[in-house]
């Protein structure tokens, strides 16, 4: 899967610090809400760490895109894996989870559609260009790996995915 994405699988800037990404996932809101919560689901498109179901509770998830991309080496500056510490914020079983993330906020929401489910997925506190670059690319290529695991599919290795949207969020991104 190197090709450019879809236009409505695009992140879209809806404030000055906001972005939206919206994402229909072929699974039911139960099973995506435990690729989004449980630790070794979620480790497999994006971070692992145990998150209590409660509003309040804190938690650390923990990034290792070099083991969701075989064979590709990280780009420079990226190597090795790196932690945050955070803050669930709502824990709405299984429609919205939302939660810190550094100055901003992290909300995914869920809404059922027959066997699918629409994601959408808003970061706010987003204050530089190249931030908005940066986390659009990975938010994306992260949900193209889960959008692969809901399905059971295989997937393009993550580094290899995020350069390619990096460079096309570079071109698209405002100034």
């Amino acid at each position: 899967m190197t090709d450019l994405p879809p236009k409505e699988d695009l992140a879209t800037l809806t404030g000055p610090t906001t972005l939206v990404i919206k994402r229909w996932l072929p699974a039911r809101p139960e099973r995506v809400w435990a690729y989004l919560t449980d630790s070794e689901l979620r480790r497999k498109w994006l971070a692992s760490g145990d998150m209590a179901p409660a509003t309040g509770s804190p938690f650390t998830l923990t990034w290792r895109n070099d083991e969701l991309s075989p064979g590709v080496p990280a780009p420079e500056g990226h190597e090795g894996g790196n932690t945050m510490e955070s803050e669930i914020l709502v824990w709405d079983e299984p429609r919205r989870l939302e939660f810190k993330w550094g100055d901003g906020t992290v909300t995914f929401e869920l809404e059922p559609k027959g066997e699918k489910t629409l994601l959408t997925l808003t970061h706010t506190g987003i204050a530089t260009r190249s931030g908005k670059v940066g986390i659009s690319a990975g938010w994306h290529a992260h949900l193209d790996l889960l959008r692969a695991n809901t399905a059971g599919q295989p997937h393009a290795p993550f580094w290899a995915r995020y350069g390619i949207l990096q460079d096309m969020y570079e071109g698209r991104m405002p100034e």
